[in-house]
């Protein structure tokens, strides 16, 4: 690097990176320093690019793991930042551009190496390499200081403590991402780290107090979506003398380094996701993913967990219990504001359904907002748009409706909103709805979906959990709601059919051929079986608690009666039937003594006249449906390679090799 660098296939053979990985000490003091952070290669835009840079740095590394234990080169550099981010505050506000510029340079030096060197070695080797000196081979420093811990103290204060100005979004964001880099060392494990070196340095120590002010920095990063400055404009400004080698080097690395930002690419898949307009919100969301999901400590539990599950709202001024630490407050109208605006991305979702399953203080407030459509229809879009989704970004988004839906307060006022012109939804057209009637079609449409393609039985229980949990409190279902509830129904009916069908031509042949093994058509039995019955279950619950609420239901019912006939006599579902066959048959009877030939308004208009004379009492009372989400049994093995995922596709500005990855499956770009 340094003041010839040109471009990132110039860096292996760059004079003050060969300097500063070959076998010459360097003193703390040395100018080459200066020289080294004033580099102005243009940032990488592109996975190939920042491929070419991981590929360049390697070269580096190889050199300076051959002679740091001699020189402790990597210790100077350290220390050399370390001591410019004392400064850094001052200067910020002072508008010292070169010094900023130069210490986002070293930091990203710094960045580069810890990443290949994280790669590389064990945590261990990488401690002992920042405690190497300038001795005789392989000797180390006998002081107690930590040059790892205190670096990674460092990176902790500048984020929490750094004004965010122009000419300091770009290190703030590098700070950033080398955090997420220090914690990468989980992207090499196969299996899920509960005890690493890295985790103990934020779990304890130095960094332990700064915990709640980190977690509420990288909160607010996400809730104002900061852009960063127009590219190359704000860094240094013009001189009349057209200003000298310094100006020239600031510009060129301004304009290249915000680029990267402006065009975010961490990845070809980042490429097709909607434009990154804030990489300092996008890199301090995955940050904070990262630090919630670390496993606890065996003897303390994760503190930036704690942190997350129990800040409160500003306007909340009862005072905090003792017993809960690093606790913070933040605007909660700014939080849900943003959660509601960003749900295009996992990482929101992910952060949505953390707050609300972990945070009761947060799930209080949403859950008494009057304008839950702006929080919910996001969520809807994401299920109805399943084919274009990955599948955790559906589970995520259909876990945070079951938890919505364990509210009866919640499943009352969504019928309550009006929804018009539903632009996305396509099968038909939707002029004016509910949203209780719209959150149906679509969670309807999910099953509908998962039967054909993924049959992932785990869905279709999520699915009509929320069903079951919203169906005592059904109202005025929209006519097209409730004929694809029957219709759904009815999809189910024939495919148990055909599978019955298929289990008793099965047992014919095997009286033929005794060689042959069976389908475990009993199983695929049980599992429609369990599905129909809570279907039926889900509109007996309607009909019990919300009859005459329901007339368009009521329509569909007797319009597909003899959908229901074979379930009548049938062992599993006789106890379920009864409500729904008394139904059937009241209103039936009301419309035979009607007349024949009648429109679909007078069969309502007698279904509604019906309502008020069917005695309540014949209705058989069952148990009131309530299903409760619960968080599987260690859920970090879903959770941490599901949040690395993300940080390995969204990332600004960081690339692993995808053959290095062994804690989740990668294919190569």
């Amino acid at each position: 690097m340094g003041a010839n660098s040109s471009s990132i296939s110039d860096l292996p053979k760059n004079e003050y990176l060969k300097k500063l990985s070959g076998t010459e000490s360097i003193s703390e003091n040395d100018p080459f320093w200066n020289q080294l952070f004033s580099f102005s290669f243009p940032a990488p835009t592109s996975s190939t690019e920042l491929k070419l840079l991981e590929e360049a740095t390697v070269s580096v590394c190889k050199s300076l793991v051959e002679n740091n234990p001699r020189t402790g080169n990597l210790g100077a550099l350290t220390k050399v930042f370390l001591s410019r981010t004392r400064e850094l505050r001052l200067s910020a506000e002072c508008q010292n551009h070169i010094f900023i510029w130069q210490t986002h340079n070293a930091l990203f030096i710094i960045c580069c190496l810890l990443k290949v060197f994280i790669c590389e070695m064990s945590e261990e080797e990488l401690q002992l390499h920042f405690m190497y000196e300038e001795k005789s081979p392989g000797s180390y420093s006998s002081h107690s200081e930590d040059l790892l811990e205190e670096l990674l103290c460092s990176l902790v204060q500048l984020i929490t403590d750094t004004p965010l100005l122009d000419i300091t979004y770009e290190i703030s964001v590098e700070a950033i991402s080398a955090m997420v880099v220090f914690l990468s060392c989980q992207l090499f494990h196969k299996e899920v780290l509960r005890q690493s070196i890295s985790h103990k340095y934020l779990m304890q120590g130095p960094c332990l107090p700064y915990t709640s002010k980190l977690v509420k920095t990288l909160l607010y990063n996400f809730i104002r979506q900061e852009k960063p400055p127009p590219p190359g404009t704000h860094v240094f400004p013009p001189q009349s003398d057209g200003g000298g080698l310094l100006y020239g080097l600031a510009s060129g690395v301004a304009t290249g380094l915000w680029t990267v930002f402006t065009l975010g690419g961490a990845s070809s898949k980042a490429a097709t996701s909607p434009e990154l307009t804030s990489p300092l919100a996008n890199q301090s969301l995955l940050l904070l993913l990262v630090l919630v999901n670390l496993t606890d400590a065996p003897d303390t539990p994760n503190p930036y967990r704690q942190a997350v599950t129990s800040f409160k709202n500003t306007q909340d001024s009862s005072p905090f219990p003792s017993s809960i630490p690093h606790a913070f407050q933040i605007n909660f109208n700014s939080l849900y504001t943003a959660l509601c605006e960003q749900q295009t991305s996992d990482q929101a979702t992910l952060l949505l359904y953390t707050l609300l399953h972990q945070n009761s203080n947060v799930r209080t407030y949403m859950l008494a907002r009057t304008d839950m459509e702006n929080l919910v229809l996001p969520i809807l879009e994401i299920l109805y748009h399943v084919e274009e989704r990955n599948s955790h970004h559906v589970y995520m988004a259909l876990i945070i409706l079951l938890i919505l839906t364990e509210d009866d307060g919640f499943n009352r006022s969504i019928h309550e909103v009006i929804l018009k012109n539903i632009t996305w939804y396509s099968e038909r057209v939707l002029t004016e709805i509910s949203l209780g009637s719209l959150l149906i079609l679509v969670v309807i449409r999910t099953i509908q979906y998962n039967m054909t393609r993924n049959k992932d039985k785990y869905l279709h229980t999520n699915c009509l959990a929320a069903l079951a949990n919203m169906s005592a409190q059904f109202r005025s279902l929209h006519q097209y709601a409730a004929q694809r509830i029957i219709s759904l129904f009815s999809l189910l009916s024939k495919k148990h059919n055909k599978v019955l069908e298929q289990a008793t031509q099965s047992l014919r042949g095997s009286l033929s051929s005794s060689d042959v093994p069976l389908p475990d058509y009993a199983q695929d039995l049980s599992v429609i079986e369990e599905v129909i019955r809570m279907m039926l279950e889900i509109i007996n619950s309607c009909l019990t608690n919300s009859l005459h609420h329901n007339p368009n239901l009521v329509y569909a019912l007797l319009y597909k009666r003899d959908l229901f006939e074979q379930f009548r006599t049938h062992p599993s579902f006789q106890d379920i039937m009864q409500n729904i066959d008394l139904v059937i048959s009241f209103f039936s009877s009301r419309l035979l003594q009607a007349g024949a030939e009648l429109s679909v308004e007078r069969v309502l208009e007698i279904i509604k006249q019906g309502v008020v004379a069917l005695p309540k009492d014949r209705l058989k009372k069952f148990p009131e449906l309530k299903f409760k989400y619960v968080e599987e049994e260690q859920p970090e093995e879903f959770f941490i390679p599901y949040v690395w995922s993300l940080v390995y596709n969204s990332a600004v500005g960081l690339y692993w090799n995808p053959q290095d990855i062994q804690l989740f499956a990668m294919d190569s770009d």
